[in-house]
């Protein structure tokens, strides 16, 4: 590229956060927030190390062809934007292929693993799809307000939303008519935050309370709810507290419909933030498993059931493991509530509580052998597991008749932690990665969920 006037930089790429990456003449690179590949752009510079700067753009000399108008009027790098999305400036079809080759390059450079094939991203709706969400609430004097959604941008105040295009359009509608209510409340004080859950009929909030509220709030919780269509639940302090202002309303769920199964939860239990992708993902997902009915399956981090109970329609047997009685006995109320009135029961299918975070070979082997295992860990990934599939690889005199599964499919919420655990498998288990894929499970923000694939190699000692 010629040289540029002073001060102009050239925008090369995208990190995970969303920022411009540009390089100095000397060769120092600067993160630029607001800035998009092959943009020639002015920054304004707030931090500088002895490598790197990073700042924020103040004019684009030459505009990116995937540089589209925002669809939220409070998204922007203007003091008092929502810190919610980072991507909104971005075309969503390019958003994907930025989360892409992210997947790519932690795959390579933390792992140095490619895979033998890149799977078509999973894509759902850019807009209302977040039926998922903790807002903050906070009285704010000075304005004589109840502020109610996310934090501002890199601060810790919440910003004015009157409106939000990520969640759903009633929610989005209802966030006016809930700054109202706090407002009007005895608690306004002392209420600190506002976590939403959607299920497929049933809208859930739930009200952290510091104090407990006062019969009158608690009427013009009631009064809202019958308003609204929602129904209230209240946290006085850790999730175990969680319970339903009014015991009559209806249960929360959400449904997997390709495999007939209907999955009861709690507001504050994990399920994906976008069910549109979520049924797309445990479609694809047990599409790769390919398990068959004389197979078993484990699922590893199995949460509520759900690729444990999907499994359960196709394979002989499943076992889903996960890292507490409580929610093992949550994910058994599922199964028993799924096995009502099926036409084919599902498979042999048990639960068992299991620290995942400290697995060895000998709980490993403990467990049985199966043909194939489902993994959906946290953002810490699944180290441990991998490991101990490693040093049974690597010491097949601790395996004596178990065998490891001919198949993994692996989901993961941080490409980061999947590439470190793909290195080992790979690297250490005798495995080859096979395919591996972006899920779009959070248009506009730089959130990577993604999928791989690993199949093992030949090895005489496993057959």
């Amino acid at each position: 590229m010629p040289d540029l006037p002073e001060g102009w930089l050239a925008v090369e790429s995208l990190d995970m956060e969303a920022q411009g990456i540009a390089h100095r003449p000397d060769g120092k690179v600067v993160f630029i927030e607001g800035a998009l590949p092959f943009e020639l752009v002015s920054a304004s510079v707030h931090r500088k190390k002895n490598n790197w700067e990073a700042g924020t753009v103040t004019a684009v000399h030459r505009e990116s062809s995937q540089r589209v108008r925002p669809g939220c009027p409070h998204f922007g790098l203007h003091a008092g934007a929502c810190g919610g999305c980072k991507m909104q400036h971005l075309d969503a079809s390019a958003q994907v292929a930025v989360k892409q080759r992210v997947l790519e390059d932690n795959l390579w450079h933390l792992g140095k693993v490619r895979a033998d094939m890149l799977l078509r991203p999973i894509e759902g709706p850019a807009w209302g799809y977040r039926y998922r969400a903790r807002l903050s609430v906070r009285h704010v004097h000075k304005k004589g307000v109840v502020l109610i959604g996310f934090h501002e941008r890199k601060s810790r105040y919440v910003a004015d939303m009157q409106s939000c295009r990520v969640l759903p359009a009633h929610v989005s509608e209802m966030l006016m008519p809930l700054r109202e209510l706090m407002f009007g409340l005895d608690a306004r004080e002392t209420c600190p935050q506002i976590e939403l859950a959607c299920g497929d009929d049933v809208t859930a909030l739930v009200l952290r309370h510091l104090e407990p509220l006062s019969s009158s709030d608690l009427d013009r919780l009631r009064s809202f709810a019958a308003l609204h269509g929602v129904q209230w639940w209240l946290q006085s302090k850790g999730p175990d507290t969680v319970r339903l202002l009014d015991q009559a309303s209806p249960a929360l769920s959400y449904s997997l419909p390709e495999f007939g199964l209907n999955m009861p939860f709690k507001p504050t239990d994990f399920t994906q933030v976008n069910p549109f992708v979520n049924r797309v993902l445990v479609s694809r997902a047990l599409r790769l498993l390919d398990a068959q009915k004389h197979e078993r399956v484990i699922d590893w981090f199995c949460g509520l059931g759900n690729f444990t109970l999907p499994i359960a329609t196709q394979a002989g047997a499943v076992l889903g493991i996960e890292g507490s009685e409580a929610l093992v006995a949550r994910s058994r109320e599922n199964l028993a509530h799924n096995q009502l009135g099926r036409r084919e029961p599902l498979g042999a299918t048990t639960f068992a509580a299991r620290n995942l975070f400290e697995m060895t070979p000998a709980a490993l082997v403990g467990d049985g052998h199966a043909d194939r295992w489902l993994v959906d860990p946290p953002r810490e990934g699944a180290f441990a597991l991998a490991k101990a599939l490693a040093d049974l690889h690597q010491q097949p005199e601790l395996r004596g008749d178990w065998k490891p599964p001919r198949r993994i499919v692996y989901v993961s919420c941080n490409p980061a932690t999947l590439a470190r655990d793909a290195g080992l498998l790979v690297h250490q288990a005798g495995y080859r990665c096979s395919a591996a894929g972006v899920i779009n499970m959070f248009a506009h923000t730089a959130h990577v969920e993604s999928m791989a694939v690993f199949d093992l190699q030949d090895d005489p000692a496993a057959a």
